[in-house]
């Protein structure tokens, strides 16, 4: 009786996990099939599957619609501003959890505090500083939002994780006359390796998706980034469902490619319990 009621729980959470991964991963592979067929096929049949494929579509979308320009636009402030964030939040949250100081707890419950209010709200003050500091409408200063933005996250998630790593190795690479930055070099960053690609993942998928401050942020058309370039692609395209699928795709490519690389030092991040 135990062995069919545990093969009834097995079936059904096969088949709750089979409808969320169609849920979820439905309306990409309903994108990435319009990608590759033209508008007039799509309306004669929006769900079937490509009888051809056009895989010229996408050297077209690069091309003719300046995806090339948003594109590097994107890769060059998302890779700048994860890199920033991951650096300073590290030696952040390695000093939070390593060194005992008056505030220690203060400081870490001020940054945690951060992350109750909507980033929206600090959008005008934003704005007037970077005008003020001429950093209006360049990537500097766009790089600079992000990094604050996701700053307080980051550094709650590896302050967690660093926190359970065992004293008895620092004590040992102190008395091995390790400095206080040879300790976070090569004993918080290897170690904290899967928190470390959790944030980048995340950090990642959020900037390059980023759409609100970039919009407010950047005014040149040279400049803006992907999220920006679809939407100028949405309108210039309105009519044409089969190519706006194709500038969505681009977009969307990047971001699968670093989840295949990171995903397993991801999931051993956020499945990680306490360092023994």
């Amino acid at each position: 009786m135990s062995l069919i009621v545990r093969n009834w729980k097995r079936a059904l959470l096969m088949i709750i996990l089979s409808g969320y991964t169609a849920f979820a991963a439905g309306p990409f592979i309903w994108v990435s099939m319009m990608s590759l067929r033209t508008t007039p096929e799509i309306s004669d049949n929006p769900y079937t599957f490509p009888e051809k494929f056009h895989w010229e579509k996408y050297a077209v979308a690069w091309s003719e619609s300046d995806y090339s320009v948003y594109f590097w636009n994107s890769v060059m402030v998302t890779t700048i501003a994860v890199l920033a964030v991951t650096v300073i939040a590290s030696m952040t949250a390695h000093c939070l959890a390593r060194f005992r100081f008056p505030g220690n707890r203060l400081i870490l419950f001020m940054i945690f505090s951060t992350l109750i209010f909507p980033p929206q709200i600090v959008m005008i003050s934003l704005f007037q500083v970077l005008v003020n500091y001429g950093l209006f409408d360049t990537h500097l200063g766009l790089i600079l939002v992000y990094i604050a933005l996701q700053m307080p996250l980051t550094v709650f998630i590896l302050e967690g994780f660093f926190s359970r790593l065992p004293q008895d190795l620092y004590d040992a690479a102190k008395m091995d006359g390790y400095s206080n930055f040879e300790s976070y070099w090569r004993l918080t960053l290897p170690i904290g390796l899967p928190a470390i690609a959790t944030t980048v993942i995340l950090n990642f998928i959020h900037i390059w998706n980023e759409f609100l401050f970039a919009v407010v942020l950047i005014a040149s058309d040279e400049k803006r980034t992907l999220p920006l370039g679809i939407q100028k692609f949405y309108g210039d395209r309105l009519e044409d469902v089969g190519m706006i699928a194709t500038g969505v795709m681009i977009s969307v490519i990047p971001v699968i490619l670093i989840y295949i690389f990171f995903s397993e030092k991801m999931i051993q991040g956020m499945t990680a319990g306490a360092v023994k």
